[in-house]
């Protein structure tokens, strides 16, 4: 039984212990409200050892393949924290309730898939998953063994979102309201910061060099094809590189579309249409493109403009009205307007809440399935240099069979979802 199952029955003669020991009623089949929570993480370069200080539970172990990075993070979480080389050994421990992946993208659905079927909650670094393949199955798997994911991107829910000025909520509530019209149009570009990572870009023609001694290469690779070790190709470069991850866009994508996903309200769906604009990509090495056109079945675009060449475009265009960066806005008196609008749906956003009460928290493994999808189009329209057309509910191209194929992308034996 999934140890962060709630007992179902009522037990009579109990009612009054609402606060009970874990295992007084057996172990693994209830959690108290009371009891605190347990957690690994797994990948503990730079930004996992950035989870150690988190506050969603007791950390008891820290994993990774490079023990240079493994001794930085037991040296930074202190006594009492075990080291693992291999994350199975952590997902088999039944006293671990969450685990936090921060690996390197190619690795986060694999690992999120086999959480799920250790009965472990989740909290994933972005990008969710490298394939959209891979989304798909992290979808089918949390839900099948009842998890609840959190993906490590947050500003749907809270802070500043960039460039700004603004949270998400107001923009959310004018264009629930409608006041905007419809179809809308989201331009994502220079004006909201998102080209500093635009030119991430791989290097071709790399040379093999000796493995350092404190990395398991072989491991790290997992289930990539197998290519000879350069430094480029591990740690903070692996971005610019397909195998991996997919750039500046594979890594920055989600923080961006996200929230746009939230307020055009397409949590439950994906564009139909990709337009692209890119010079021809290496197989290998990730380039840098120039424009995204995402194009949705009722209307509403999104364009990533890599080059900010639409300078005086609004963030967001509808029919009825613009808004700009820091809320400047066609629409007279827009502050006042806010303040008059509802608030959007309450959303789950503490996530030992969600753990607790079993209640999926606000970026959960399906609407960010589809947020990661929108990077995962966006990338292998930029990969085939060519425009493409999406069916939503297959979650399949039309007509288009280079581009299925790298929905669901071969692992390298003897690594397997």
């Amino acid at each position: 039984m999934a140890r962060r199952n709630f007992l179902k029955t009522s037990l009579t003669g109990l009612a009054a212990f609402t606060i009970v020991p874990r295992h007084v009623l057996g172990g693994t089949g209830y959690t108290a409200p009371s009891d605190q929570l347990t957690r690994a993480i797994i990948g503990v370069g730079g930004m996992g050892r950035s989870h150690i200080g988190y506050t969603d539970g007791k950390l008891l172990a820290v994993c990774d393949v490079d023990q240079t990075h493994l001794q930085k993070a037991v040296d930074m979480a202190g006594k009492g924290i075990k080291a693992y080389r291999d994350y199975r050994e952590v997902l088999q421990r039944p006293d671990i309730d969450i685990v936090h992946i921060a690996t390197p993208p190619h690795w986060h659905g694999l690992i999120a898939v086999e959480a799920a079927r250790s009965g472990k909650d989740i909290w994933c670094e972005k990008p969710m998953t490298r394939t959209i393949g891979e989304g798909i199955k992290v979808v089918e798997e949390v839900q099948r063994y009842g998890r609840i994911f959190r993906l490590n991107t947050w500003f749907r829910f809270r802070d500043t979102f960039y460039g700004l000025g603004t949270t998400v909520k107001p923009l959310k509530k004018v264009i629930d309201s409608g006041v905007l019209g419809w179809p809308l149009k989201v331009t994502v570009s220079g004006i909201t910061g998102y080209n500093w990572k635009f030119y991430w870009s791989g290097k071709t023609n790399l040379p093999p060099m000796p493995v350092p001694k404190t990395l398991d290469y072989d491991f790290w690779l997992g289930p990539a094809p197998w290519k000879p070790y350069n430094p480029e190709h591990v740690h903070a470069k692996f971005r610019g590189y397909w195998d991996y991850d997919g750039g500046g866009l594979g890594d920055m994508g989600q923080h961006y579309l996200d929230p746009v996903q939230y307020m055009l309200g397409k949590d439950n769906t994906s564009p139909v249409k990709i337009e692209v604009d890119a010079p021809q990509q290496d197989y290998y090495a990730v380039g840098s493109w120039r424009r995204i056109e995402f194009t949705y079945a009722d209307g509403c675009k999104i364009i990533l403009d890599g080059e900010n060449r639409d300078k005086d475009a609004a963030y967001i265009e509808g029919p009825k009205g613009k808004i700009y960066k820091g809320m400047q806005s066609t629409i007279p008196n827009l502050d006042k307007l806010i303040a008059s609008l509802p608030d959007p749906e309450p959303q789950m956003t503490d996530f030992v809440e969600a753990v607790k009460t079993r209640t999926k928290f606000a970026l959960n493994e399906q609407n960010g399935h589809r947020s990661c999808t929108l990077v995962n189009l966006g990338k292998i329209a930029v990969r085939l240099g060519r425009s493409l057309q999406y069916d939503p509910e297959k979650q399949r191209f039309i007509n288009d069979e280079g581009a299925n194929r790298l929905i669901d992308q071969p692992m390298r034996a003897p690594w397997v979802i």
